[in-house]
């Protein structure tokens, strides 16, 4: 099926199982331990060894020697895997470095060797007895000193060009009678899912089967096949259950090729999980980043120029962070300047984070927009909407599909009690509380993806569903057993989902906030076609059918849905792709954040009080499912804003604190009061499902709103993130 046409009315529109709160439908499994994960698959293999990943002690240079006699001679060692016995590997296409290093090491913790033995216990022993001699380089490690070295990407991370003027910023910016001329930056940052990166492999007649924790079968598939040389038709991969990702998981990463090569080696089926202190350094991190950002308005709050430029590091061939790409499309202003640069470094690969490029970005353009707001004296909530615009700034004759921007902050504005907000800082206290509330947009694109799905009705009315999509606690199994439901006329317990399996078409996978909207696209496709069947079957006019409580109705007549599968289950397999409607239309997503901070007066401790978040991103298939989403990504929008920092070594080239005793992520004492608010609405030209995403919006802006409600209540502006109090402290208001 091909959208190429905006979504007339169709059957999700009867919204009798989509669009109503359900519990996730996998929740029993996961409450109660029954959910298998990829280290977990005990009873799919027998004999299994375990694996230990050695990671390089350098950031840069080359393996001189390695010595593997004494944990050769280890208790319980099966096999031991480096470059050298591992055969001639190659590099997928979503992989920056090679994912088994030597004798070239590129980055700190690269995996060098991998230490097979009977135990885990064993194989974690032995592998702290390989000796590596190591003829160290000097590395690229400081983005400010690489700085005027940086070049110009091929794209702007996201697909873009990586530059775009429109009209004469300079001139106008110089012409301005109010301007702001700021620069931001943003620290290196780890996904820090709950479930480390974790393999199992097994071979069985040349052919291989990876249990894995990863976010895009088909993406991950297609590379693993690429690394070891092999057709991917001869590759199972599996992933039904996954405890976290945030695109931490949405490539190949060094567990599953290890994993492969290690039961390759020991001829017997071998486990690998990442221990966690090598999450951090050996797959992926959000990029740190340098932005700049000026904004110039005429007297009456217009902005008349806008230009943002923004910098980040990666490896030789990696990519940018996108952190321009919000601010191309959220305020209007006719003359125009974006920028991105990127600095070859040799740190740790930088990739997908959670909302890649908005998150960031949003985190300096809307303290911009406060910081602009304030020197017009105008209200923050008041400056944004007059900004506001129902075209791309851009490209002005291209219109967006549906923007509710100016509602969102209206709205929320009115929910949280902005009228109560002092505009003077440092104006409010409670007791020895400093208190502010702080405001930011929220702007996430939309994104779809081709996505297929098989749909199998058997004779006891019941409906199977294949996909490979995954779930990374999100609730995928839910949604598109509502979609499945809600297309057959069906009750939620007569949908089996199976997910997670490269048996199944292909899907779109999780990630990128395209996952929910394309997934449940492409299930409604393969049950337009079910229906077809059915409708043949039973002697009706698929055109005038009416699937509804177990039954197929058209005019007087009546048949039990169960009747059409009598002869034979009937199985329709389908996939939908996209037309032009993306070209035609600018398809986003929009929110706005409200937060209520209070910073002790006397230690600089600072408090989140309350949050609220109001989105508008098209039809909401899950209100139960949406809202966790949104919860668990304004939590992390306060661990961006307050305390998550990879701290570097400069000199050596490691994030040093790389593990959850050193990475802070909040916890549940940091979390207040969290209010959800999705606006209505059904945007009929992004899809079938007229839904958009919803999990990566929750975090555009949340960090920014945060920063914006510190310096309410202190009065002191903070541009580098995170907002910790050794920046402030010493200028909080004087105690009386």
């Amino acid at each position: 099926m091909k959208f190429d046409t905006p979504a007339g009315t169709n059957p999700i529109d009867q919204m009798k199982v989509v669009g109503k709160a359900h519990n996730r439908i996998d929740g029993a499994l996961k409450t109660a331990g029954m959910a298998p994960y990829a280290y977990e698959h005990h009873d799919a293999v027998n004999n299994a060894a375990y694996g230990s990943i050695v990671g390089a002690g350098i950031a840069k240079g080359r393996i001189r020697a390695m010595d593997l006699s004494a944990a050769r001679r280890a208790p319980g060692v099966v096999a031991i895997v480096t470059a050298e016995n591992a055969g001639t590997l190659g590099k997928g296409m979503f992989n920056t470095v090679k994912l088994l290093g030597g004798p070239e090491v590129d980055h700190y913790h690269q995996a060098i060797a991998l230490v097979v033995a009977e135990t885990f216990e064993q194989a974690r022993a032995a592998a702290s007895l390989v000796k590596v001699d190591y003829a160290e380089s000097e590395g690229r490690f400081d983005l400010k000193a690489e700085q005027s070295r940086a070049i110009v990407p091929e794209n702007d991370g996201a697909g873009g060009r990586p530059d775009t003027d429109t009209g004469d910023f300079a001139a106008a910016f110089q012409a301005s009678p109010v301007t702001l001329d700021a620069t931001y930056t943003t620290p290196a940052q780890s996904h820090a899912a709950m479930e480390p990166h974790a393999s199992m492999a097994a071979w069985q007649d040349g052919k291989l089967t990876v249990w894995t924790s990863n976010q895009m079968i088909d993406w991950t598939r297609t590379d693993l096949a690429t690394t070891l040389g092999m057709q991917k038709e001869d590759i199972r991969l599996l992933s039904p259950f996954i405890g976290g990702g945030f695109g931490g998981k949405l490539f190949l990463r060094a567990d599953a090729v290890l994993a492969a090569l290690g039961a390759r080696e020991a001829r017997r089926p071998v486990k690998v999980a990442m221990p966690r202190p090598l999450v951090p350094n050996n797959t992926t991190h959000r990029p740190a980043t340098i932005q700049r950002i000026r904004i110039g308005a005429s007297r009456d709050g217009k902005i008349t120029a806008f230009g943002h430029e923004t910098l980040n590091g990666n490896q030789p061939g990696g990519s940018m962070e996108p952190a321009v790409v919000q601010s191309r499309f959220l305020y209007a202003g006719a003359n125009r300047m974006t920028r991105n640069r990127l600095a070859v470094m040799d740190l740790p690969e930088g990739n997908a984070m959670r909302a890649p490029g908005e998150a960031p970005g949003l985190m300096a353009l809307e303290v911009a927009m406060d910081e602009m707001a304030e020197k017009l004296g105008i209200d923050p909530v008041e400056f944004r909407i007059l900004n506001d615009t129902q075209v791309d700034p851009e490209h002005p004759d291209r219109p967006f599909s549906l923007r509710q921007l100016a509602r969102c902050l209206r709205d929320g504005a009115e929910r949280f009690g902005w009228n109560r907000r002092n505009a003077t800082p440092a104006s409010v206290r409670d007791g020895r509380w400093l208190v502010g509330m702080g405001v930011a947009a929220a702007f996430r694109n939309n994104l779809n993806l081709p996505s297929g799905a098989r749909v199998r009705l058997r004779g006891d009315g019941t409906l199977i569903v294949e996909t490979d999509m995954t779930d990374i606690g999100t609730g995928s199994y839910t949604i598109i057993a509502q979609t499945a439901a809600e297309m057959l006329g069906l009750r939620l317990d007569q949908v089996t989902v199976r997910l997670g399996d490269s048996a199944y078409p292909v899907s779109a996978g999780s990630g990128g906030q395209f996952g929910a909207n394309s997934a449940t696209s492409g299930v409604y496709a393969a049950c337009v076609k079910l229906r077809e069947q059915v409708a043949q079957r039973l002697g009706f006019n698929a055109s005038d059918t009416v699937f509804a409580d177990g039954e197929v109705r058209a005019g007087n007549r009546v048949a039990r849905l169960r009747d059409g599968a009598q002869e034979g289950e009937i199985v329709a397999e389908d996939r939908i792709e996209w037309g032009d409607l993306s070209r035609t239309y600018q398809q986003s997503t929009f929110g706005a954040h409200f937060v209520e901070v209070a910073v002790d007066s006397f230690t600089g401790e600072t408090r989140v009080r309350r949050m609220l978040a109001v989105c508008a991103a098209g039809r909401i298939l899950n209100p139960q499912t949406a809202r966790s989403q949104v919860i668990g990504a304004m939590t992390m929008g306060v661990g961006g804003a307050l305390m998550e920092e990879l701290a570097l070594d400069h000199r050596r080239g490691f994030f040093v604190n790389h593990d959850l005793a050193g990475y802070e992520v909040p916890v549940h004492a940091d979390i207040p009061h969290q209010d959800v608010i999705f606006l209505d609405e059904a945007d009929e030209k992004v899809s079938p499902m007229k839904a958009k995403g919803i999990g990566e919006l929750g975090l555009c802006g949340v960090g920014a709103a945060v920063a914006n409600a510190v310096y309410n209540a202190t009065g002191v502006r903070i541009r580098d993130y995170p907002v910790t109090l050794d920046k402030y402290l010493d200028r909080l208001p004087a105690v009386s």
